[in-house]
């Protein structure tokens, strides 16, 4: 299980990564179309989507990188039982809000393909396909939630301090 789970977090994360090379093709070719005096339609509203989508597929395998910003001023502070407790009680509170957020973006894309809602800009985009990426990350964060807390619980889980935090003056 735990090789599968990863297999998911790592292959959102790919998927951001090519989402995030999109995004800087569609940003040069807004550059050079510029100098070279034409016209590509969409490309802004394509780069947002493409940002929007890399940044979403990428929530979960931060998170389980230990790379997410985390206040631990107060659970560094406890010791023991209410350590375990807090810890518990914050990644609950966290996975009923990922959950609500999948929730709400999974209706969001659904709604958006049963009205055939589409951009406003010259693209005519149906918005269901970008609202599609942000869903998929949202579910794998749910997933990547679950997975911390049931680790808490049962005593596995292994917190990652981001060596950055060291390095901050």
């Amino acid at each position: 299980m735990r090789k599968l789970l990863d297999g998911i977090y790592d292959s959102a994360a790919a998927l951001a990564a090519l989402f995030m090379v999109g995004l800087l093709v569609m940003v040069l070719l807004s550059i050079v179309s510029r100098q070279l005096h034409f016209h590509v339609p969409g490309t802004d509203a394509y780069a947002g989507y493409l940002m929007a989508a890399s940044g979403f597929l990428a929530l979960a395998h931060t998170l389980k990188r230990g790379e997410h910003i985390r206040v631990t001023l107060l659970i560094n502070a406890l010791t023991g039982r209410w350590k375990k407790s807090m810890e518990v009680w914050a990644l609950a509170l966290a996975t009923l809000l990922a959950l609500l957020f999948a929730f709400y973006s999974c209706k969001l894309a659904w709604q958006s393909r049963a009205f055939n809602d589409i951009s406003t800009g010259s693209d005519a985009t149906p918005l269901w396909m970008p609202q599609l990426a942000m869903a998929f990350g949202a579910v794998i964060l749910v997933i990547a939630f679950v997975d911390e807390l049931v680790l808490e619980i049962t005593g596995r889980r292994v917190t990652t301090t981001s060596s950055e935090a060291l390095r901050n003056e």
